[in-house]
């Protein structure tokens, strides 16, 4: 029987992390059919599997060509990924939304505290213009949740941000502005504000916009652009139900439910425990009725204290909307 949302959410201890994480483990190796060839293909049981460290991590680009499920039940939302031109593209096939809601809401909460205490402003054209967006979900729901009639979303109108910026100062009210990468650059080309308490929040890539740059460059045009001390980041994709914040340096954390682990480079099934560089691999039990077990295309590096920085991407990794900067 799998977990619950109770059982996953209230996790405060690796016990408790170990112990959940191998029951759905065991749940989705029976019940997510991909998933159980690709476990079956590498040869494995998964009635041996009795350390965390030792399950097998399914690739990011099966949620290409696949539908990744673990439960028979009605899709209710598909979160499509985004990419540039003829590129094929990731579909994260969700049975019940309430479990990205109950992920993002405890994160933020976890992070930031009360979200009706703060405007959340949304500068996010890329993903604004296509549908099917997880992020869009995300934020639409953070600027209801926030019940606040200054909280929205921005495209290209940047003169009415820096209007709404310069209100939000003089008002001395917390304030969240979660903006892609190149949207946020564009701004601060245009305007600049002198906001210390504002909190900036990217959310990576160029999606194809502008050059790529390495994140301290960023970080610091960004920083210099809107006045404040750091940058913070969100690491996310539409595979995933949860995400990891930042609140400055690329130096991200997970919530409970969720746990980054690294690959060796060249063998991507011995798992690394030092703080040398590898893949990134993903434990997100939020996946419950997918796959929580992803190995990515992103390369990183984690720190004793769990916490981790992505420093770059595979090579021929497809262009994506996560954290793409090199450090």
């Amino acid at each position: 029987m799998k977990p619950g949302k109770q059982q996953v959410f209230s996790i405060s201890n690796d016990e408790q992390f170990n112990a959940v994480a191998l029951q759905i483990f065991q749940h989705q190796a029976k019940n997510c059919k991909i998933y159980a060839d690709f476990i079956s293909g590498l040869g494995i049981d998964p009635a041996t599997i009795t350390n965390i460290q030792d399950i097998p991590f399914l690739p990011i680009q099966f949620f290409k060509a696949h539908s990744v499920l673990s439960s028979a039940d009605d899709v209710a939302i598909t979160f499509t990924s985004s990419g540039t031109t003829g590129m094929i593209t990731s579909s994260h096939y969700v049975i019940d939304v309430s479990w990205y809601e109950e992920s993002f809401r405890k994160a933020f909460q976890l992070f930031y505290g009360d979200i009706k205490a703060y405007t959340v402003l949304a500068l996010l054209p890329a993903y604004l213009e296509r549908p099917g967006s997880s992020l869009i979900y995300m934020a639409q729901d953070l600027i209801t949740q926030s019940n606040n009639p200054d909280s929205g979303f921005y495209l290209y109108n940047h003169a009415d941000l820096y209007a709404q910026l310069i209100k939000q100062q003089q008002a001395k009210k917390p304030t969240l502005l979660l903006g892609v990468t190149f949207a946020l650059l564009d701004f601060v080309e245009q305007y600049q504000i002198n906001f210390p308490e504002l909190i900036v929040m990217e959310t990576g890539g160029m999606k194809g916009r502008r050059k790529e740059m390495i994140r301290e460059e960023l970080h610091e045009t960004l920083c210099k652009g809107f006045g404040v001390d750091t940058i913070h980041s969100e690491y996310g994709m539409t595979e995933l139900l949860s995400q990891a914040y930042s609140k400055g340096a690329g130096i991200f954390n997970c919530p409970p439910w969720m746990r980054i682990i690294t690959r060796d480079t060249n063998d991507p099934l011995s798992i690394i425990t030092n703080n040398k560089a590898g893949g990134i691999n993903v434990i997100d039990l939020a996946n419950i009725n997918s796959c929580s077990f992803i190995a990515t295309q992103d390369l990183g590096k984690i720190y004793s204290d769990g916490s981790f920085e992505i420093l770059g991407r595979f090579d021929n990794a497809d262009i994506r909307g996560c954290n793409l900067l090199i450090a």
